[in-house]
């Protein structure tokens, strides 16, 4: 009895270390000023496509976890199996985001791109990094604010080349309002296979951010077909080697899809089907009407503005325009494809034109800085409340330990 009950009483001092540590670093985290969100200006339109080349589209997907970790991430098959999968697609780019880990399977080819899923706490706020040159091993793993979350993407901002948020719906991980305000990062997985984002995205993008599209499948067993091949991300790159991809991808030279795939498709069929996926062909803008055109006749087209209000559809058609109005601040383009059933199939969710000065290319840059004021006035009021924690504790065992010394 006396064993178990120092077992415990050595479990209670470790987590009541871990809680310490934990509390010190939520009295840490700094306090954020945002800037009031304004949408996108100026008399010309960014386009992010530009030449297409319907060859160079190069499938990818940057979100899929393999064993790693005893299993306790819940991944199944091996690094090599995953990559045999995905070459079986047609996919040009199958990275692994194992959870705070870089993998150097195939870290001497020169299309080895090194990814990770950023995050260990309760409620699924992530971040995926790509082209990363190291691990952050810091996270907010309780709760998080707006502030711990721009604090994590400013951390996480010089250890990437691309820095997207990922799947910010699950778990309602990101918030709407949030969207607005965050800034500092590039992608948003919007597509994912567990949970769709385009709320988020139409939200960063109302807001004036020039983000793009990231989809995945974000899977964790590559035998299993229904979580493999899903979703995925085209980039417009003229070579499937890293940098060509990550510049074409950070730029906005991609878009993210939806593949069909009938219920219980098996792999075979799945390989067959990836041959026959549709392009898209063109996407430019011709005095102030822009213009979408794919290979494949389309069973429709959406374009989609501010705060995602749909501005005009077109139907059974390979190519769709919209006029662009003098109070569009962004257009993005939604395509829909026949199955061979003549039913919805396969989507195409491009990323969005959007109004800009010209000047130089558009970056979501850090637009919060830290208020200072308002972050030592919470230090300090931690700090006292911590202090006065520790008073009481030790008081409570020393008032204790006299006790015992009367009886």
């Amino acid at each position: 009895m006396k064993i178990l009950k120092r077992f415990l009483t050595w479990i209670l001092w470790i987590l009541g270390l871990l809680l310490l540590v934990e509390m010190i670093i939520y009295f840490l985290a700094p306090i954020y000023q945002f800037e009031e969100p304004e949408p996108f200006t100026g008399g010309m339109w960014y386009n992010p496509y530009r030449d297409i080349d319907s060859s160079h589209w190069r499938r990818a997907n940057f979100h899929f976890h393999t064993k790693r970790w005893a299993g306790i991430t819940s991944g199944r098959g091996t690094e090599q199996e995953c990559y045999e999968q995905y070459k079986k697609l047609g996919y040009s780019v199958c990275c692994l985001s194992h959870y705070q880990h870089i993998t150097e399977f195939q870290k001497d080819s020169p299309y080895y791109i090194p990814v990770y899923e950023h995050g260990f706490g309760v409620r699924k706020k992530h971040q995926m990094l790509l082209g990363a040159k190291r691990v952050l091993w810091f996270d907010y793993s309780l709760i998080q604010n707006i502030n711990h979350k721009q604090h994590i993407i400013n951390l996480l901002r010089p250890t990437s080349e691309i820095v997207t948020i990922a799947h910010p719906d699950w778990e309602n991980g990101y918030t709407l309002e949030e969207m607005k305000y965050l800034s500092n990062y590039d992608l948003i997985e919007v597509l994912d296979n567990n949970w769709n984002s385009f709320e988020q995205w139409d939200a960063a993008l109302s807001a004036g951010r020039p983000v793009f599209i990231q989809g995945d499948d974000d899977g964790h067993d590559i035998f299993d077909p229904y979580v493999v091949g899903r979703r995925c991300t085209f980039i417009q790159s003229p070579t499937g080697k890293a940098a060509d991809l990550l510049h074409n991808l950070k730029s906005g030279n991609a878009f993210g899809a939806d593949i069909y795939m009938r219920e219980h498709e098996p792999f075979a069929e799945k390989e067959a089907r990836a041959k026959l996926i549709p392009h898209v062909t063109g996407v430019y803008i011709h005095q102030d009407t822009l213009f979408v055109t794919t290979d494949t006749v389309a069973l429709g087209f959406s374009f989609i503005g501010q705060n995602g209000t749909i501005l005009k559809t077109d139907s059974a058609t390979a190519k769709a325009w919209y006029a662009l109005q003098p109070e569009d601040t962004y257009v993005r383009t939604n395509i829909v494809f026949y199955s061979q059933w003549n039913h919805p199939g396969t989507l195409f969710y491009l990323n969005p034109v959007f109004r800009w000065e010209g000047e130089i290319p558009p970056v979501n840059t850090l637009t919060a800085t830290i208020n200072l004021e308002r972050t030592w006035i919470f230090r300090i009021l931690s700090l006292g409340s911590l202090s006065a924690l520790f008073y009481l504790f030790f008081w409570y065992r020393w008032k204790r330990h006299q006790r015992k010394k009367s009886l």
